[in-house]
């Protein structure tokens, strides 16, 4: 009896530990697998918002950042580049960013926070492709009346100053505004807005 009582605390002992050591190598087997799951370094940095320093922008000229992989144009328009684009609103499907995406602080004439500074996709709405900048003057092959813009040769889809899509082109909505907000007079945060009302 004495050795059956034994057995069985002896037993006990035994399953105890088997459990107790097999759920130990248990979570430690899963832990590779769930720090696998959650994004990289790498993977966080691509869809993080992207400062950008805006302070040797001339009127006129664009530069061109990268932000989830895509290209953001931000383009410092000059008072005649504003006065072109509200006098095109006749000549755009979508004059006021109705059926298009922007963040709702962009859904104006000028799809800006401030009518000077555009922060838009460069990314055609018809096919992906990457449309030309293509300034006044310099535009006689894509019309006569050429008032400057984002032009895609692919397949002909025009954008006015604003990247709204002229009429009668492959291209179905306007150029994509990502959420952007200053910072500073001199700087923008792409991919942040939160502080806009």
């Amino acid at each position: 009896m004495k050795n059956k009582i034994l057995d069985q605390s002896r037993r006990r002992f035994l399953t105890t530990a088997a459990t107790v050591v097999g759920g130990f190598g248990a979570a430690t087997a899963t832990v590779p697998f769930v720090s696998n799951m959650s994004p990289s370094a790498k993977t966080k940095a691509i869809g993080a918002p992207v400062e950008v320093d805006i302070s040797k922008l001339k009127p006129g000229e664009r530069m061109i950042e990268k932000w989830q992989g895509k290209p953001v144009w931000i383009l410092r328009r000059t008072s005649e580049m504003l006065s072109d684009i509200s006098s095109l609103s006749d000549e755009v499907s979508d004059p006021q960013s109705d059926n298009s995406a922007q963040p709702d602080y962009a859904k104006n004439e000028f799809r800006a926070l401030k009518e000077e500074f555009l922060v838009v996709i460069g990314i055609c709405t018809h096919l992906g492709c990457s449309p030309s900048f293509v300034l006044k003057g310099d535009g006689d092959s894509i019309s006569n009346d050429w008032m400057g813009g984002f032009f895609c040769p692919c397949h002909g889809s025009r954008f006015d100053l604003a990247g709204r899509v002229f009429k009668g082109v492959p291209a179905p909505y306007n150029l994509v505004i990502p959420p952007y907000k200053f910072i500073s007079e001199t700087r923008l945060l792409i991919g942040d807005d939160k502080e806009i009302g």
